[in-house]
């Protein structure tokens, strides 16, 4: 079947559904076609990189980097997936979310490159992302890998500095089943002679083999670099001194502090490229901003978006939800897809919801509301309602929650994007 060939003038969305339909599959790990297409691109790694992998906490490692760098005057380049609200998200140049027109530029210098290799999505997007960089003339540019590590099409190029923030149970279809086989995958962002920086305290085995095998700079949280809070502020420790009177992210959840010295950790290993200065890391810290982690929005009843959907970030999640202020009910608005770990991630959080309402998630992969709700049941907790989707589970929480009860979004990006949108929707209709 032949598709219609898109120009750097068609819109957004429809060169979206154009490079969706490109590749027969969603997820197709391997190095071979973004490779090629690079080769064609012609593109050739001027600037810094730093690579970002981690079943969780790269996101917001990728912020927290981000922002400190832009702070010391840096111009970023930032790629990020998946996206909540528009793919835009997924592009950030100098600090903002690129626009329609830089995003499809970009795609059309893809397009005129690729020839008759059929890239899929991400492969797509990440190849347009280096573009829109090199058209910006960044001083700088922090990838986050999108599934794994060592096939990924970010490891297309190669990290100047490669962080891994955390390994865990996640993918495993693609991934293998342990983490030591996770960890391995992950490794692979490593290069020889570059800094290695392990943001996990428990890193497998085979992560940190892998690392010194290859003769990688390793730096592992809690051995090489670390940190201690008091008194309302904490310290950070690492191979260039301490540096201390720092105040707390502005990501909420104390596994932020783990994540803030992993991204310090990578800035000190770099330093005699991209040096940042103390002041820079304060501002860093406190301007970050990362939608969907721990998000709590102002209004009652209190309303937490968090993407979480694997048990360790649901138990992070739990944590957070347990260090909030006092609420009388919980209600969960959860929604997942089909091929994660429902029971495992409900079992982290359930001795903190008071009630559930299971929502369909759309897509080939998404699970319907009564499946969860069966899967919830095994797990002794009971579904007080399904819906079709979580919009409709959230009109329903909130109408029945009490003011001062909290209604926490969780499972999926889809869940907390559908609710985002939403919220935002409502927003925009009050003030026009």
């Amino acid at each position: 079947m032949q598709f219609f060939r898109p120009t750097r003038h068609t819109p957004l969305q429809d060169w979206l559904d154009y490079i969706e339909r490109l590749h027969a599959q969603t997820i197709e790990l391997g190095l071979e076609r973004v490779l090629c297409v690079k080769h064609a691109l012609g593109i050739e790694q001027e600037v810094p990189l730093i690579t970002v992998g981690g079943t969780n906490g790269k996101g917001s490692v990728c912020a927290m980097l981000e922002r400190i760098l832009l702070c010391a005057g840096y111009r970023v380049g930032l790629f990020t997936s998946p996206h909540l609200l528009a793919y835009n998200e997924r592009v950030r140049l100098d600090g903002r979310q690129a626009t329609d027109e830089e995003v499809c530029e970009s795609f059309a210098q893809v397009e005129e490159a690729r020839g008759d290799v059929r890239l899929t999505y991400f492969e797509f997007g990440t190849l347009a992302a280096w573009q829109a960089f090199s058209t910006a003339g960044v001083d700088a540019v922090i990838l986050e890998v999108g599934l794994g590590g060592r096939l990924d099409a970010v490891n297309a190029f190669d990290a100047d500095c490669a962080i891994v923030a955390s390994i865990d149970l996640d993918h495993m279809d693609y991934l293998g089943g342990t983490r030591e086989a996770i960890g391995f995958e992950k490794a692979g962002i490593y290069r020889a002679g570059r800094p290695a920086i392990v943001g996990d305290t428990r890193p497998p085995r085979s992560l940190l083999d892998h690392a010194r095998a290859i003769g990688a700079n390793l730096q592992e949280l809690g051995k090489d670099f670390g940190y201690a809070a008091e008194n309302g502020q904490w310290i950070y420790w690492g191979q260039r001194g301490r540096r201390g009177g720092l105040a707390f992210p502005a990501l909420r959840g104390a596994v932020q502090l783990a994540n803030a010295s992993t991204a310090i950790a990578g800035l000190e290993a770099l330093a005699d490229r991209l040096p940042v200065s103390m002041q820079d890391i304060r501002r860093g810290m406190i301007e970050v901003e990362l939608p969907g982690r721990f998000q709590v929005l102002p209004g009652r009843p209190t309303v937490v978006l968090d993407v979480a959907h694997n048990p360790q970030a649901a138990g992070v999640l739990a944590d957070n939800l347990g260090s909030m202020a006092f609420h009388p009910e919980t209600w969960a608005v959860f929604g997942m897809l089909a091929d994660k770990d429902v029971a495992g991630v409900a079992e982290c959080v359930k001795g903190r919801i008071d009630h559930w309402f299971a929502a369909s998630l759309p897509g080939p992969r998404g699970m319907s509301a009564d499946e969860l709700a069966r899967i919830l049941a095994d797990c002794g907790i009971r579904a007080e309602s399904h819906f079709d989707s979580p919009t409709d589970a959230f009109h329903a929480a909130r109408e029945q929650a009490g003011e001062n009860d909290r209604i926490v979004a969780f499972g999926s990006f889809l869940t907390v994007a559908d609710v985002l949108r939403t919220i935002d929707d409502e927003r925009k209709r009050r003030t026009t």
